[in-house]
């Protein structure tokens, strides 16, 4: 047989004091936090693309020249038929396919880049597109090496 006891919950007014404890901690972290996923999204960009610098820097030194745009910054992943140095697994060694940037699109390359570098890695930033103010800002290995 079940006997039925005092069952004890919590009352309106306890509710509601955690209920407005709660809503104190988010309005005082919420402007903390917002803005940080912005801010590492372009550090992962920049990273990426220093990363991605320094073994197009490798495969220079082993096959004497930088990949052609067209053969892109995918030659670190295939081997060009003109390569005559490959590392078994290639240059982003693990990977299948070339890294996106953080926004989900392909970081651009170019050779030779502005200004009389060998090459450019770009990420057109938040909005995808050249240009572009803030997170939007592109991101370059030309401006990433001043």
């Amino acid at each position: 047989m079940f006997r039925r006891g005092k069952v004890r919950g919590f009352t309106l007014i306890e509710i509601m004091v955690v209920v407005v404890i709660i809503g104190i901690l988010a309005a005082w972290l919420m402007p903390q936090l917002v803005g940080r996923a912005d801010q590492a999204r372009v550090a992962r960009a920049k990273l990426d693309i220093k990363t991605l610098s320094v073994t197009l820097d490798l495969f220079k030194v082993d096959n004497g020249y930088y990949p052609s745009t067209e053969e892109g910054l995918k030659a670190l992943v295939e081997k060009p038929a003109s390569a005559s140095h490959w590392p078994e697994g290639g240059y982003l060694k693990g990977l299948k396919s070339l890294p996106k940037d953080p926004w989900g699109r392909p970081y651009e390359y170019v050779s030779p880049g502005e200004g009389g570098l060998p090459y450019e890695v770009v990420c057109y930033g938040a909005d995808g597109k050249p240009g572009g103010d803030g997170f939007a800002a592109d991101i370059s290995s030309a401006t990433l090496s001043e």
